[in-house]
């Protein structure tokens, strides 16, 4: 009995020195390497709380591929390490991370692209904004012509477009003025951009498809047709009276009165807001781009998805800018001749 008890005393202390015994033979094994994937696991894990050190460190853990390749772990794990030392002002660094890359595939494209950046960074700051212009100007002035050819057309067909609703608004026909006034409630109640996806995405609905130009003609010219309708009934109806009384006793028409005595006198009157339309105009022409046109905007913001390159918005407000202030001198021009302000 006296043994039992002594047994059973003694078998906590066996188990204990047992477990301390098995421990320390486990520790003096090697650890079992971790896969390509449980390094790239553990870098990203790092990286997402901010230690960068350790997402390096297990970036840099995953071996070269072997005769047979990999997933691409491998070329993964190099340019992770290459975009992080590049971003902290390493350029040194990243180039090393991008040439392990190449020297395994001398064709890689990312890791070209990095060296070349890198090589770049090296360079004067203002040899690197010519070479970005030289660079980035030409598709973007092919896309400047897009916007170009919108602003043009609808500059020519939104004064007769607005014409044609401003006198169908003032007209004493009740079902033509309801009408137009429909369409001015409409175009200038909701937004222009609402307005392009409806007609390029809403219409096919309806069986009627148009291309992205047809699109964005349609829509630019609706929309500032209904919006120059206003500014023009507010020129006409601001002409005196009695100058259409007069038109009437010399024996005119009603659309003789408008065509020779009313209309003319508009025109110094209408120059001012007509001229801030169209220079809106011209920006609101970005808004093309959400329907696959490209134009000035759709072509900046491509190459800076692709380069993230500030110097490309840059060149895109500079020629925005450009060609505003053509538009402001030439309408400002256009007042001086129909004497909008007096002279001193």
């Amino acid at each position: 009995m006296t043994s039992i008890r002594s047994g059973a005393r003694r078998a906590p202390l066996l188990l204990l020195l047992l477990g301390l015994f098995a421990g320390t033979l486990f520790a003096s094994l090697p650890a079992r390497a971790g896969t390509p994937d449980d390094y790239l696991r553990q870098a990203r894990e790092a990286q997402s709380t901010g230690d960068l050190q350790a997402a390096e460190r297990f970036y840099l853990m995953v071996p070269p591929p072997g005769p047979l390749g990999d997933d691409g772990q491998f070329v993964e794990s190099r340019m992770q390490v290459a975009r992080q030392r590049f971003a902290l002002k390493d350029p040194d660094g990243a180039e090393a991370a991008a040439r392990e890359v190449l020297a395994v595939y001398p064709d890689n494209a990312e890791a070209v692209n990095l060296v070349e950046s890198v090589a770049r960074e090296r360079l004067p700051k203002w040899r690197r904004y010519l070479d970005d212009t030289l660079r980035f100007l030409p598709t973007l002035l092919h896309g400047s012509l897009m916007t170009l050819a919108l602003v043009l057309f609808t500059m020519a067909v939104s004064p007769f477009g607005g014409l044609l609703i401003a006198l169908g608004r003032i007209s004493p026909v009740k079902l033509l003025s309801g009408a137009c006034w429909f369409v001015i409630w409409f175009f200038r109640g909701t937004p222009l951009l609402l307005q392009l996806f409806f007609i390029y995405y809403g219409l096919p609905a309806l069986g009627v498809t148009l291309k992205p130009m047809s699109a964005a003609f349609l829509g630019l010219g609706l929309n500032y047709s209904a919006y120059l309708a206003e500014i023009i009934r507010g020129a006409i109806q601001s002409i005196d009276h009695g100058q259409t009384e007069a038109a009437k006793a010399l024996g005119m028409t009603p659309w003789q009165t408008m065509r020779r005595v009313i209309i003319p006198q508009t025109y110094k009157r209408l120059v001012p807001p007509v001229g801030n339309e169209f220079i809106a105009l011209i920006k609101d022409t970005a808004l093309v781009s959400t329907i696959a046109m490209v134009e000035l905007m759709r072509s900046a913001d491509q190459i800076f998805n692709a380069y993230f390159n500030v110097t490309v918005l840059v060149l895109a407000a500079a020629i925005y800018l450009c060609f505003t202030s053509v538009f402001t001198f030439v309408f400002e021009r256009v007042e001086h001749r129909l004497g909008v302000y007096e002279r001193r």
